[in-house]
């Protein structure tokens, strides 16, 4: 991740994007590709969205949205000093004390109550 990380901090530097990089930018950008991801399933029913993958042109697509949202976020969290996978590993660790495992003295619908 730290090289990928790296790679769009030179990248974004040899062009002399850096100003442009502002975490509201960066937040507004990741918004319109994870839209442009979205906009590959749209309409499509459930059982067309699971195929998605299977179709080459589809699949090609989905793996590049997947990137530009993926590429935002790195460098979104690079302009806000956010570690992504430490801030996902707290994130997990506090889901799996608000949601425990039914079974285990919860409620299965969070939403009840």
């Amino acid at each position: 991740m730290e090289g990928l990380r790296q790679r769009l901090v030179e990248f974004a530097a040899a062009r002399r994007w850096e100003p442009y990089h502002t975490p509201k930018n960066l937040a507004a950008a990741l918004s319109v590709e994870a839209g442009e991801l979205l906009e590959i399933f749209q309409w499509l029913t459930p059982e067309q969205a699971a195929a998605v993958m299977t179709d080459p042109e589809r699949a090609h697509r989905v793996r590049d949205e997947v990137a530009d949202v993926l590429a935002y976020l790195v460098q979104f969290c690079t302009a806000v000093g956010v570690d992504p996978l430490e801030a996902l590993a707290a994130k997990i660790e506090r889901n799996e004390r608000r949601f425990p495992v039914p079974g285990e003295g919860a409620d299965v619908n969070p939403n009840k109550g």
